[in-house]
């Protein structure tokens, strides 16, 4: 890696479901607990540890440490699957080919949420690059349900994700924070209090109130 700043490759996920919500916690450092991410640091506590098991033709790789130069981004993969594939690619922990597999662990039931997506993709994107890889599909495990969902990593998810590098570069650039838009996903986000999007939202409306009062546009309410 050279000087340029790589970014978590899990801030694309954050990105995906709210702009807001990925520059007040990469720009301003912000951060709050909720049930939902309380629940979903434990699950991932109890199953992830570094590690690599073999068992014939499968490897199994644990919190498996992931970069792309290209995207300038890097992270850890819950899990990857390598299995023995003559057409596959070489890696330092397997002594024969392998085809690679990312598994990206979610916690609660199965659902199919683009985040969830562009997150396995990004993982799938920098395993590409660090070993001359081509992986197809990779897929979510959710914990609670033990259920594993099948992802194709397409041209149109492949190129949604590398958009999303780029913007999360320009937010983390411009050190700019997107206006509050609230909309239902706000109320299962753990920084709403701290966002404030309805707050935040009156507030600009009632300064563009004033403005335009100032030059005449519309009339100013009665004193009471």
């Amino acid at each position: 890696m050279d000087d340029a700043e790589y970014l978590p490759l899990s801030y694309l996920s954050q990105l995906c479901y709210c702009p807001r919500r990925a520059a007040l916690l990469l720009n301003e450092r912000l951060w709050a607990e909720s049930r939902d991410t309380a629940k979903g640091r434990a699950e991932h506590e109890r199953v992830h540890t570094k590690r690599v098991e073999k068992r014939g033709d499968t490897i199994k790789l644990y919190e498996y440490t992931v970069f792309s130069d290209t995207l300038r981004l890097g992270g850890k993969c819950d899990c990857i699957e390598a299995v023995r594939d003559a057409s596959g690619c070489c890696i330092p922990a397997a002594d024969f080919p392998v085809q690679l597999y990312p598994i990206e662990y979610k916690h609660g039931t199965l659902r199919d949420e683009e985040e969830y997506k562009i997150q396995l993709c990004a993982q799938a994107l920098c395993l590409e690059e660090m070993f001359g890889a081509k992986i197809p599909e990779g897929a979510l495990y959710f914990i609670s349900s033990h259920r594993r969902l099948p992802i194709t990593l397409d041209d149109a998810l492949r190129s949604r994700t590398r958009l999303l590098a780029g913007q999360l570069h320009t937010l983390r650039q411009t050190l700019s924070t997107p206006p509050a838009e609230y909309s239902a996903k706000c109320r299962r986000c753990s920084l709403l209090e701290l966002c404030a999007p309805k707050v935040k939202a009156s507030a600009a409306a009632y300064c563009t109130r004033l403005r335009r009062e100032a030059v005449g546009e519309i009339e100013g309410e009665p004193a009471p």
